[in-house]
């Protein structure tokens, strides 16, 4: 299934909401049609994939609790196929690991229940902000080559990386982002705030949620892990990714 591109002109809004509670649908088509923006309802994964295969949307909001669906599996369905920003629910504070996990796997926000209109208007309105700039960024700066170092390989363009023997490694949005901040400041000690913000992590995440992202990522990239020789830690900083990156046309 191909998923329609986002709308990208930020005065038109079209919100997929996926929650299957008739009350939360209510008054969050009401509350937003009441801001000019127009809500689709879906009460599952299928009809939320019958949505996208049929109509462009600015933005989802899916609730991680679907009855017997699983939000999460939902999401690294959708981010299989598409960037499209997503702002997951959670139904109680103490959800943390959904809400991390949720991050992890690209999920571009969170509010939890019971949540007010007001910001989850407002954080819509941000992430939005945060696409349209992005969008931008892409056109003034196309990413138009690959990236080399230490026989791996990052392709730009297809979001892709593949190792030193031609394989592929699957990386999820948040390691991608992560290491696209790496190979664009590659022997510069770089902050946990300013990979907090590369890899678009939400500002209350406590920042030790990095770190969990770098192993995550050595893993995929070291030899040993508990020996890094690629991403090494800089005491007292945050990280250096060590090797000389090659741009490659």
């Amino acid at each position: 299934m191909t998923i329609p591109e986002p709308y990208a002109a930020p005065s038109f809004i079209r919100i997929l909401l996926v929650d299957d509670d008739p009350g939360i649908q209510n008054i969050v088509v009401d509350y937003f049609r009441g801001h000019d923006i127009e809500v689709s309802v879906a009460a599952n994964g299928q009809r939320m994939m019958e949505f996208l295969s049929e109509t462009s949307f600015s933005l989802i909001v899916l609730d991680l609790r679907l009855g017997q669906e699983d939000g999460l599996d939902l999401l690294r369905e959708l981010r299989a196929q598409s960037d499209l920003p997503v702002i997951i629910t959670t139904g109680h504070r103490r959800d943390e690991i959904d809400r991390v996990v949720g991050l992890e796997l690209g999920a571009d926000d969170y509010v939890t229940k019971p949540f007010s209109l007001r910001e989850l208007l407002a954080r819509i309105r941000v992430v939005l902000r945060r696409a349209d700039a992005a969008r931008t960024e892409s056109a003034r700066n196309p990413a138009t080559g690959r990236n080399r170092f230490g026989g791996w390989v990052l392709d730009r363009r297809r979001r892709s990386l593949t190792d030193p023997n031609g394989e592929p490694v699957a990386l999820t949005k948040g390691e991608y982002g992560l290491l696209v901040a790496f190979v664009d400041a590659p022997q510069r000690p770089l902050s946990r705030e300013f990979l907090l913000q590369a890899t678009r992590m939400h500002e209350d995440i406590f920042d030790r949620s990095i770190d969990v992202q770098i192993l995550r990522l050595r893993r995929k990239l070291e030899t040993d892990s508990s020996a890094p020789r690629i991403i090494r830690t800089e005491r007292g900083v945050g990280y250096v990714f060590a090797l000389p990156v090659e741009t490659m046309i």
